[in-house]
């Protein structure tokens, strides 16, 4: 019995995909927030899988599939035309192993602090400052001009930096 080479692209599309999922989860979460994670993931898939060749073919698949996860995010947003706040996190006081919680705490905070910015903003600086590409990695990947990419990603520091001194006062 032989299959035939869809199938064989399919899987290979899956394998590459699975690999990237907890990933791409951890992504969206900061780009979408906890409740529209995981749809904006399967968006994501939908939309890859319909041309897996192009996906498979291109040279960072990661880069690839996190730009399709940013478009469906913005697309969300834009028909949304809201966005849902994530509730303030609540102050640790404990010292020593809290079980997790100032971890979850932190990661609330940036959630928080991505949420303000515009998706592109977000997007940028994920890719930037959390993922360690360079601002030409970033600008070929999301398909943006380098200047873009830099520009954006001045603008979301300068207001998380103005976000974090507000708090702070």
């Amino acid at each position: 019995m032989t299959s035939c080479p869809g199938e064989e692209l399919r899987s290979s599309f899956d394998e590459v995909f699975c690999a990237l999922l907890p990933r791409l989860y951890r992504r969206a979460v900061l780009l979408a927030g906890a409740h529209a994670a995981e749809d904006a993931v399967h968006e994501a898939y939908l939309k890859l899988v319909g041309r897996p060749q192009r996906f498979l073919s291109h040279p960072e698949p990661y880069a690839y599939a996190f730009s399709t996860l940013m478009s469906v995010v913005r697309d969300g947003y834009r028909r949304s035309g809201r966005q849902v706040l994530v509730a303030e996190p609540k102050e640790s006081g404990t010292d020593g192993w809290d079980g997790g919680l100032e971890e979850r705490t932190a990661e609330i905070e940036a959630i928080r602090l991505l949420g303000r910015l515009t998706v592109r903003q977000a997007g940028v600086v994920i890719l930037i400052d959390l993922d360690g590409y360079t601002i030409d990695q970033a600008a070929e990947a999301l398909k943006l001009h380098r200047g873009t990419v830099s520009r954006s990603r001045a603008r979301a520091l300068d207001k998380l930096r103005r976000l974090l001194a507000d708090n702070q006062s």
